[in-house]
């Protein structure tokens, strides 16, 4: 296994039958994490079980990325269910996934939530307890994203026995609360390669990033999430790999 102080994670496995999504096959030798998606916003048994043989290839950790039944829009949008449909919907996406992984004497090392599920369980703390119920039958750590305040989240974890991944984002700006800014606002998608390294930096070095709004934050993270869609982005990808490989020097 690839040894970071911060590991790299990525969305994959997001393609569906003909169609294709990322590009899986450049950027598994990069990164240390793969989120494989479930089938609910993306993916199939097929391309399922052909992204857990890519990172078994690379020896890549294999995670469960479940969301909302939402294949129209890709799991971005929030659907409503009760606390019991949520931790049953996502059980049922990581027990699938975990299937396929033991027919190649694989293993699932973890759990990231998709799209607006993921954004909902920062949000609401019930639905956050629903997915840690989820994650603990299956005893893996559950990703989320590296907030400043987080002392509620960590208390409902330690009551399901469930650990915790914190995730920051290389090409994301930050708002003052810790959280993302919406991709809606201006400049919150970072495109400039030295600003996204800098940033990178700033969390390997000092556990910091300053916010779009002008303040500097506190941000420990455990992961960095990356994302491969295009050659410009894998590129990007191994300057940060080798940006975070020189800050554990």
């Amino acid at each position: 296994m690839k040894s970071n102080p911060i590991s790299l994670n990525c969305d994959m496995g997001e393609s569906y039958g003909h169609w294709k999504m990322g590009n899986d096959e450049k950027v598994m030798p990069f990164v240390d994490q793969s989120s494989i998606a479930c089938g609910f916003h993306a993916s199939d048994p097929v391309i399922m079980s052909r992204t857990i043989r890519l990172a078994l290839k690379y020896d890549v950790q294999i995670g469960a990325h479940p969301s909302y039944p939402d294949m129209q829009g890709f799991g971005r949008r929030s659907i409503p269910m009760t606390i019991e449909e949520i931790t049953s919907m996502v059980i049922y996406q990581v027990g699938a996934l975990k299937a396929l992984c033991e027919s190649v004497n694989a293993e699932i090392s973890y759990i990231k939530p998709h799209g607006a599920l993921y954004n909902d369980m920062l949000k609401d703390i019930q639905i956050f307890e629903a997915v840690v119920d989820a994650a603990s039958c299956f005893n893996v750590p559950l990703m989320m994203l590296a907030i400043h305040d987080k002392q509620d989240w960590l208390d409902v974890a330690d009551n399901y026995d469930v650990p915790l991944l914190f995730e920051a984002f290389a090409d994301r700006r930050y708002l003052a609360t810790g959280q993302l800014a919406p991709r809606t606002m201006p400049g919150s998608v970072m495109t400039d390669e030295d600003e996204i390294l800098n940033q990178v930096t700033q969390i390997a070095r000092y556990g910091k990033v300053r916010t779009l709004d002008g303040y500097t934050i506190s941000l420990e993270a455990d992961t960095i999430c990356v994302h491969g869609d295009n050659d410009d982005a894998i590129n990007m990808i191994e300057k940060i790999r080798q940006t975070l490989k020189m800050e554990g020097s």
